[in-house]
């Protein structure tokens, strides 16, 4: 399926965003008249938070003591058995779906921690109410593969295909898990839209051909958009893209914070997994790992092509080892605001890893 950005375009200029996006809509035409300019500060933050972090943000609170994500066994949703067919988080305006993993110093994944041994903030404060806590989420996935099939990336294109197969053939389960296929040169274009059949989806990365420019935030803008975005339903899954490309975008009308914040307000983690195997990293490299710690995500840099496979298998075990959180903020508005996450292990020995917050929505 073609996408037509124009389309996509007029779609988020009448959305009103905010008025950042809203201002950068305006820079597009002029950018077409004088050239293209970047001006892009990459701060490169990270989402994997230390105890340390959770301690400062602990003293900006106005009680002396921690708040601790509450143990008590009636303030805790029972789940029923991950087999069964009704295994579902709520989902309501003011209820927080956090998808999070926890890992040890040699990046090893930590599945069997239990609630008490987490600490949370939301926008400085405690939640109100935990509603459910569950490890090794069951929850199904909906996983977007955004592959860069610009002419800078040609030589190694079919290895890549060859990975991107075998990623989806171990992750993809039938009967509760979907995927999508999209390749970006100067534009975005889906080859192959949410299915869950593998046969499908590999004739949608066989038909990805090589060539031309590079709109990479372009693709990521769109595929949050059009793809994952909240506004298509209220699903209780997992969300995720799996980025490969080299970083270098020359093509695209978004700009990258634009496209970070989209994939916020979808709530969609982003992976990365660069192209570029050579000894230097670049401006692209940057670029992805701003991207995937902005969302929650991990970036992944081959020393060779035959390590890109090892970055999927590394995705796909994340996926599988994933605790899923659902709460109730304290003071919540629907205002549209930015709330920051704080999520940390008692335990100073393993580190968290989830976005680093979300929008509200507005009434």
């Amino acid at each position: 399926m073609k996408l037509n950005w124009k389309t996509v375009q007029a779609s988020r200029n009448s959305a009103g965003l905010d008025s950042t996006e809203n201002r950068s809509d305006i820079r597009h035409s002029s950018r077409a008249i004088s050239g293209r300019l970047f001006k892009t500060v990459l701060s490169v933050g990270t989402i994997s938070l230390s105890l340390s972090a959770f301690v400062a943000c602990a003293q900006a609170q106005t009680q002396p003591s921690l708040s601790v994500v509450p143990t008590q066994p009636q303030q805790l949703a029972e789940l029923p058995s991950e087999d069964s067919p009704g295994y579902t988080i709520r989902t309501t305006a003011n209820e927080v779906n956090l998808i999070f993993t926890v890992s040890d110093k040699h990046g090893r994944f930590i599945k069997a921690l239990k609630q008490s041994d987490f600490a949370l903030f939301d926008d400085k404060k405690a939640p109100a109410q935990v509603f459910s806590f569950s490890q090794e989420t069951n929850l199904p996935l909906r996983v977007g593969i955004l592959v860069d099939s610009s002419t800078s990336i040609s030589q190694r294109f079919r290895f890549e295909q060859r990975a991107m197969e075998g990623f989806l053939t171990e992750l993809i389960r039938p009967t509760t898990d979907k995927a999508f296929i999209m390749g970006f040169d100067t534009s975005p274009h889906v080859k192959q839209d949410w299915t869950n059949s593998l046969d499908k989806l590999e004739a949608g990365i066989s038909a990805l051909r090589p060539g031309g420019g590079t709109a990479l935030y372009d693709a990521l803008y769109t595929a949050c958009r059009a793809q994952l975005d909240l506004s298509r339903g209220p699903e209780t899954v997992r969300k995720a893209i799996v980025l490969v490309s080299d970083g270098n975008d020359n093509q695209s009308l978004s700009f990258l914070d634009d496209s970070i914040k989209m994939c916020q307000r979808a709530e969609t983690i982003v992976y990365t997994i660069s192209t570029n195997t050579s000894s230097s990293r670049g401006r692209g490299d940057e670029v992805l790992k701003k991207i995937s710690d902005s969302t929650g995500g991990i970036q992944f840099s081959p020393q060779k092509f035959e390590d890109i496979s090892s970055g999927f298998r590394h995705i796909a075990d994340e996926l599988r080892s994933q605790y899923a959180l659902a709460y109730k903020p304290a003071d919540f508005k629907t205002d549209g605001s930015y709330r920051p996450i704080y999520l940390v292990c008692l335990d100073r020995k393993y580190t968290v890893r989830a976005r680093g917050g979300y929008f509200a929505p507005r009434d």
